[in-house]
């Protein structure tokens, strides 16, 4: 079974979170907030989850040109591999860029840009449907030669350089800051900024930016986040509020020209943005009680989510389906939580019951005994009540309403 190496680094992301985050408490710096790396996390599965059908369609479209168009038969070798690299990261700058400068683009690439913190759980913070506007830039490189799977496979690590360079622990880098992308060039994409907006869009270099002049050296501190801001941790409402923003948008559209002007356009240019100066960081304070309830329900998801995504490849296409559906409410429900919404309270106690069904359905169909997998279930539905009774008593500085 062939697994993809950003799900095998998964650990790894985990690891470095944590010490982030440990260093963070020690030193006081404020770049973590529970409950928005949670919601960092949460978009992150949230893409990885629908990837597994999304996946099929983008690598269909290479596959698809490289089987019927390819020019060459490019050999696997090691400067081969050098040139793919350097011309994966080629298309990613342009299909980056565009995801920053055309409205229709940006709603796959905004989700990434929403958190107003910046740290190693942004890295994971990613759109579900990013893929699917960005897969026909690489087309190029299928018409080349470079047969699919040697492209997902560099592509990947590609994917897994820009994991480091999302913190704010490290500082200029000197010389290597002339050739790739760091920590400071990514600080600058991520701000909101005037100046720092649409700049350095590199996934590995950073050599594109200087020629093509989207460069920008980091100055004064970024501002992080979008400059409509988001005002959730939801992941669900992440990925889809701004297309109802967009679609309001184009709903008042008074012509094909205007409409296809917001379509087209830059995400600037839609009425409702507002200087990042009017900003402040949307936060929503979450007593400990809070914090160690939604903490270890997000905890025993991602157990689950493991478990699906290293063994989806065994499931039905219509189990597959149900246990994303699965996954997803279970996501918009703890963002609910995260967002302080007294209404939602009330099913948590159901979601647990879904859930019991749900995780018990995927052990047993991996051959798990009966009465290991009652136990389990049991245990989870304690240890999730007696979390619930805390959880219940210390939400009278909730909120009791949310648009959406």
């Amino acid at each position: 079974m062939e697994i993809n190496p950003i799900i095998l680094s998964i650990p790894i992301y985990f690891i470095l979170i944590f010490g982030e985050w440990i260093y963070d408490s020690v030193r006081n710096k404020g770049w973590y907030r529970l409950n928005d790396a949670i919601g960092n996390i949460g978009c992150g599965i949230t893409e990885q989850v629908t990837g597994v059908m999304v996946k099929v369609a983008t690598v269909a479209l290479y596959t698809f040109f490289y089987n019927e168009y390819r020019m060459f038969d490019v050999p696997h070798t090691w400067y081969f591999a050098v040139l793919l690299f350097i011309g994966v990261d080629f298309f990613y700058y342009w299909a980056h860029r565009m995801s920053h400068e055309i409205n229709l683009f940006w709603l796959g690439h905004v989700v990434h840009h929403q958190s107003e913190d910046y740290n190693f759980s942004v890295a994971l913070r990613q759109g579900a449907l990013q893929k699917i506007f960005t897969a026909p830039f690489y087309i190029p490189l299928a018409l080349m030669g470079f047969d699919p799977y040697w492209f997902l496979f560099i592509g990947a690590f590609s994917t897994l350089y820009q994991f480091w360079i999302h913190t704010e622990a490290i500082d200029k880098m000197g010389w290597f800051e002339y050739i790739f992308n760091t920590p400071s060039h990514h600080r600058v994409h991520h701000g909101r900024n005037p100046k720092y907006i649409d700049k350095n869009h590199g996934g590995t270099f950073i050599i594109f930016d200087r020629i093509f002049g989207t460069f920008q050296q980091e100055e004064e501190h970024p501002d992080y986040g979008i400059t409509v801001q988001l005002s959730s941790f939801n992941p669900i409402r992440a990925h889809l509020k701004p297309f109802f923003d967009l679609s309001r948008e184009l709903g008042n559209a008074r012509s094909t020209s205007d409409f296809m002007k917001i379509l087209f356009g830059k995400p600037g240019s839609i009425k409702h943005q507002v200087q990042a100066s009017n900003f402040s960081k949307y936060r929503i304070p979450l007593s400990r009680s809070i914090n160690i309830y939604v903490a270890f329900q997000f905890l025993l998801l991602l157990v689950g989510i493991a478990i699906f995504l290293f063994n989806y490849v065994i499931f039905t296409k219509v189990f597959i389906f149900l246990l994303v559906v699965l996954i997803l409410l279970n996501m918009y429900l703890i963002g609910r939580v995260l967002d302080g919404d007294l209404r939602i309270l009330k099913s948590e106690l159901t979601r647990h019951c879904i859930n019991v069904v749900g995780l018990s359905a995927i052990v047993l169909f991996m051959g798990s005994p009966l009465m290991l997998t009652l136990a389990g279930a049991l245990v989870y539905l304690i240890l999730s009540a007696g979390l619930m009774l805390g959880f219940l008593r210390n939400v009278s500085s909730y909120r009791t309403t949310l648009d959406f």
